[in-house]
């Protein structure tokens, strides 16, 4: 399972994707075990956090929990039970972390079970209007000083006058439909209502993004990897394949050429041991 995270300021996003590990051995077939990758974090294109990602042996709650590691605030995660686990009141977990919920990954449940529940229309209008909303407010997470707090005020007014009603509808369209057990529609509203706290913290904390999608977006590269090659062979592999993941993320979110920037790297660490520094960076 590969695994990102992208910092906003005062939030967190994380999400996962699989990983193969093909050990071959003498005699044997090749055998797969599922890893974990946990990477990436950054505040914004320009001004970012290097992006980190690192292959872990299982999508247990210890890993879980590693993957939180010491986060503080908010933490946006999908509906992954591990992180749940780790985070409740008492469970050994982050005590300064709490988790909220992804708004693109309800509306996926709800495009799926509309295929055959047409009533799905009406809550995917109104999930719909929420983006909308946000789409017209100036992002926090891209500026700085006065100009950053005057749009999470704003952005946080607005969501109470306009979003808090659409969310309530949400809900009570939620709470009026009538399913079959084990529906496409019975699964979607029981995974919404099971979030529904997590999903409800956007509207009192404006840091905290509508969806994961940035952080979806960043596993791409590693999802055509597993394609073409098949993850990994060895835990070395796996190491490797982590760091250039790493390295090759955070030139592209800092607007350098990977290939350029590895070739320095490469010649930086055989001219002069200990030089190589991050993409557009003195790290």
């Amino acid at each position: 399972m590969a695994s990102t995270c992208h910092w906003r300021a005062r939030s967190a996003c994380f999400s996962e994707r699989a990983w193969w590990w093909t050990a071959r051995r003498s005699g044997t077939s090749s055998t797969r075990w599922p890893t974990t990758c946990s990477p990436a974090t950054r505040r914004c294109p320009r001004l970012s956090s290097p992006p980190r990602y690192r292959i872990l042996p299982s999508r247990s709650g210890a890993t879980a929990k590693l993957v939180l590691g010491d986060s503080a605030g908010v933490v946006m995660v999908d509906g992954y039970a591990a992180y749940q686990t780790v985070t409740k009141p008492g469970a050994d977990g982050p005590a300064s972390c709490s988790l909220v919920s992804c708004w693109a990954h309800v509306r996926r449940k709800f495009v799926e079970a509309e295929r055959v529940a047409p009533v799905c229309a009406e809550v995917l209008s109104l999930i719909g209007q929420l983006y909308a909303i946000e789409a017209d407010r100036p992002q926090p997470h891209v500026l700085q000083g006065e100009q950053q707090a005057a749009a999470l005020a704003q952005r946080l007014a607005v969501r109470q006058e306009k979003s808090a009603p659409l969310v309530a509808a949400i809900r009570e369209w939620a709470l009026t439909q009538r399913s079959l057990p084990g529906s496409a529609l019975r699964k979607a509203l029981e995974y919404m209502l099971e979030l529904w706290s997590g999903l409800t913290v956007f509207l009192s904390n404006p840091w905290v993004p509508l969806d994961n999608n940035l952080v979806e977006r960043q596993l791409r590269d590693m999802v055509v990897g597993r394609k073409n090659h098949y993850g990994s062979k060895s835990l070395r592999g796996t190491e490797v394949a982590a760091l250039f993941y790493s390295l090759i993320e955070t030139a592209r979110l800092r607007g350098e050429d990977p290939g350029r920037y590895l070739l320095h790297a490469a010649l930086a660490a055989i001219e002069t041991p200990g030089t190589v520094t991050l993409p557009s960076s003195s790290d």
